[in-house]
């Protein structure tokens, strides 16, 4: 126990019995039938399912739909937060990410008793309000670090060199914030795609999204299919994240 590697260890424990063990048991269950066979049955079934890819569909739609609410709204407010100028109090930006210290579930439960309240029938228009309220932070967040750990000289030679306040924020501010974005896109975008508990209680259940799905198979005792559903889901977040990072690198690369 005196090597530093040592106190690692319960970490690397944690992660295989709760990270390891159930991805393992996720692909395990995929490629398996009832009776424990393996199959590639549940995997083409999601391809032949109308209603699992018509809502696989809408759960994109509806994730795009979410991902540019949140971008419209957060990259405004992070560019107000970063900047010293527009705003010089740290407690403004604890106040964008507070909503986050309160547990997901009563946010939503909160804000669907608020609709109740004031007469406002629920959905899709009440699902992207909750789900831009949910997952803005998550989006502000990444685009304020960048913004705030941003040279600022790139932006004082640009406007040395004539560029007005839109070419400079065009040329310099916006590339260079991109990491930013991609990280806060990555942030909301795939959560949206897999949620469930929030279209079920903003919506009553009458928007179904992918997460929905993969929960009742689960709940009706189909684990092989579930299984199969939450390993396409692994694979598009484990895609769209190396996608991501590659992007990210190739515009900090083009930046320096």
């Amino acid at each position: 126990m005196g090597k530093r590697s040592s106190w690692a260890l319960p970490y690397a424990i944690f992660l295989i019995l709760f990270v390891a063990v159930p991805l393992l048991l996720v692909v395990l269950y995929s490629f398996q039938d009832a009776s424990g066979r393996f199959t590639f049955a549940n995997i083409t079934k999601f391809f032949t399912d109308k209603d699992a890819l018509s809502t696989f569909a809408l759960s994109i739609e509806v994730a795009i739909e979410n991902t540019a609410l949140c971008i419209l709204i957060g990259y405004p407010a992070a560019y107000i937060l970063a900047d010293k100028q527009l705003n010089r109090s740290a407690v403004t930006v604890v106040l964008f990410i507070l909503p986050m210290w309160v547990n997901a579930l009563m946010r939503t439960l909160a804000t669907a008793e608020l609709f109740t309240m004031a007469g406002i029938q629920l959905g899709k228009g009440t699902l992207l309000f909750g789900m831009c309220y949910d997952y803005l932070p998550f989006m502000i967040y990444p685009i304020y670090n960048t913004l705030a750990k941003m040279d600022r000289s790139y932006a004082e030679a640009a406007a040395d060199l004539g560029a007005g306040p839109f070419t400079v924020f065009r040329k310099v501010t916006l590339p260079l914030s991109m990491p930013g974005i991609a990280s806060g896109v990555l942030m909301v975008f795939m959560p949206t795609v897999s949620t469930f508990a929030i279209s079920e209680f903003l919506t009553n259940n009458k928007i179904k999204l992918f997460g929905t799905i993969i929960q009742e198979n689960i709940n009706n005792s189909m684990w092989n299919y579930g299984a199969a559903l939450s390993l396409i889901m692994l694979i598009i977040i484990g895609l769209t994240s190396f996608l991501g990072k590659k992007d990210e690198a190739g515009v900090q690369g083009g930046a320096v």
